[in-house]
């Protein structure tokens, strides 16, 4: 099994590199007025934009707590590579989660794209890298969905879910619920991580838009773990139910 997992790692490298490879060609291509004006008949224009999605200070007796959750992405309308990012640093001066990925992700229908490439963990230790495929997009009355699943280099299966929600109050003033389920084949000790449904996670957060790509927000986040990963979790001094008050800023360019 392990053997496999590597060759699953290993094809999913070469996919994001042939496919960031694919996105300099066209690049190249682009910096030749006449020979990009095909490509730009259908959708072949190149640009990017990085978006901090959260980037927020969190309070909940004497743990507070700053988290990230954060991508960037590069390429045309129909393929890009993107780069997601999320973690959280407890006081004092504690990294207790932080994770990257690197997509290449290809538009399979309506708002929809099919994302496929690598994850590593470099917290919690130890730290371990996974093959990605997942599915990000709009769905029907404008949610918010970003579903994946990893396969570790010990052939750990895990699946995460999330999903949000704009509600506009007015056109600055925003609501926005948002939700995090995340499930486990099997035992992780190391990790603190059961089969089954792990943990759930929701938040709710209202930002004001001084300007579309700037909006501080307030808010309140609540997680709990289930099941045996919640005994895991205690075993280990933390609490498995979690509520936190927040404050932070979303941000993008």
């Amino acid at each position: 099994m392990t053997s496999i997992v590597r060759l699953s790692c290993i094809a999913t490298v070469a996919l994001v590199l042939g496919a960031a490879a694919s996105l300099c060609a066209r690049a190249q291509t682009e910096s030749h007025p006449d020979a990009a004006h095909g490509d730009q008949m259908h959708g072949g224009t190149l640009y990017g934009q990085v978006l901090v999605e959260q980037l927020e200070y969190r309070w909940k007796d004497g743990h507070d707590v700053t988290a990230w959750d954060a991508q960037a992405w590069y390429g045309g309308d129909y393929e890009k590579l993107r780069l997601k990012t999320e973690g959280n640093l407890r006081s004092p001066q504690r990294v207790n989660d932080a994770e990257a990925q690197l997509l290449y992700s290809r538009l399979v229908g309506y708002y929809w794209d099919l994302q496929a490439g690598v994850r590593h963990d470099f917290r919690p230790k130890p730290s371990r890298s996974y093959a990605v495929i997942g599915l990000q997009g709009l769905a029907p009355g404008y949610f918010e969905v970003d579903a994946s699943t990893f396969v570790s280099q010990d052939g750990d299966l895990s699946a995460r879910l999330k999903a949000d929600y704009d509600l506009l109050i007015t056109q600055r003033l925003i609501l926005q619920p948002k939700m995090e389920i995340n499930v486990a084949a099997r035992d992780v000790p190391e990790l603190h991580t059961a089969a089954g449904l792990n943990d759930i996670e929701l938040g709710l957060r209202l930002r004001y838009e001084f300007a579309r790509e700037f909006a501080p927000y307030v808010g309140v986040n609540w997680k709990r773990n289930l099941g045996e990963t919640a005994q895991l979790v205690r075993r280990s001094g933390d609490d498995p139910d979690e509520v936190a008050g927040l404050v932070g800023v979303r941000f993008w360019f």
